[in-house]
């Protein structure tokens, strides 16, 4: 027996559910069904690609090594069969706040130079999303952390960070803040996409205390409700209106850096357009 589309989309479901069950639903197959599947894989295949030993389910090294060329098989045959119907689209992953105006202006002028459309996909974790080829490129603010194995970045520009704090915090009857005081803040971090965390210090400088979330959202919220202060792109004051936050001008802070970062394969011509697109906006468009 050869190897079949069904094997590749079975095991890359229950590799990135990491569970069969979860994965049977997305698949809309039966639990029995699907583990059937993947077990006729590992035989054809001649190697364990799931450890089931413990009740997770965890990727083997050879089951690691082969769902990022799964990966990329059903990546691509998504985008052939989008090209044959002549319906190309760029999926353009983010997580929070598309910086302004380059954004509008990279996808209005990819459209009309191009004739291919661009979907803008939300997500907490744009680099995740590349990794499972959910996204085509990912934008990406401050340092990359976590990138895909063989992925690639292009640099935008950079952006200036302002500090933002409760309503009722002390800063927020202060003019600015140094970027040498933040360690002595509590300081609120989003892991997933943030920009500013325990990584941007030099080891033994960062904050004394760090309050961890999960995305934009419960990182605005958590400095709202004065857990701690937090560390944002200017575009943030710009665009987010929240009654109880506050923006305070930080001084001395290093600039946070904006990329885009994509996977070689799939749609790469298309792709590589996109990118040239991205980048002669960014040096055409202004930045407050």
């Amino acid at each position: 027996m050869d190897v079949e589309l069904r094997h590749i989309r079975a095991f890359a479901a229950v590799a990135h559910h990491g569970s069969f069950t979860r994965a049977a639903e997305a698949l809309l197959i039966t639990q029995p069904a699907l583990s059937r599947t993947v077990a006729q894989l590992e035989k054809i295949l001649g190697v364990e690609l799931l450890d089931r030993s413990s009740r997770r389910i965890d990727l083997t090294g050879p089951g690691l090594e082969f769902l990022g060329h799964a990966d990329q098989v059903l990546a691509a045959l998504e985008q052939g069969i989008a090209a044959a119907r002549k319906d190309v689209t760029i999926r353009l992953g983010f997580s929070w706040l598309l910086p302004d105006p380059w954004a509008q202006r990279t996808v209005t002028r990819f459209e009309a130079d191009v004739g291919a459309a661009v979907s803008l996909v939300r997500s907490d974790d744009p680099l995740q999303a590349l990794r499972e080829r959910s996204v085509d490129v990912a934008l990406v603010r401050g340092r990359i952390r976590n990138a895909p194995p063989a992925s690639r970045a292009v640099h935008l520009y950079d952006e200036v960070r302002v500090a933002v704090c409760a309503a009722d915090s002390a800063l927020a009857e202060r003019e600015r803040l140094a970027w040498s005081e933040v360690p002595s803040w509590p300081l609120v971090v989003n892991t997933r996409s943030g920009t500013t965390g325990p990584w941007s210090f030099p080891d033994g400088q960062g904050p004394q205390r760090t309050v961890e979330t999960g995305n934009f959202d419960e990182w605005l919220e958590s400095v709202a409700a004065n857990r701690g202060i937090g560390i944002v792109p200017e575009v943030a004051q710009r665009r987010i209106n929240h009654p109880a936050a506050r923006f305070v001008p930080l001084t001395g802070a290093p600039a946070s850096p904006v990329h885009l970062v994509h996977l070689p394969g799939g749609q790469q011509e298309m792709v590589n357009r996109f990118l040239d697109v991205a980048v002669a906006s960014a040096r055409g468009a202004p930045r407050a």
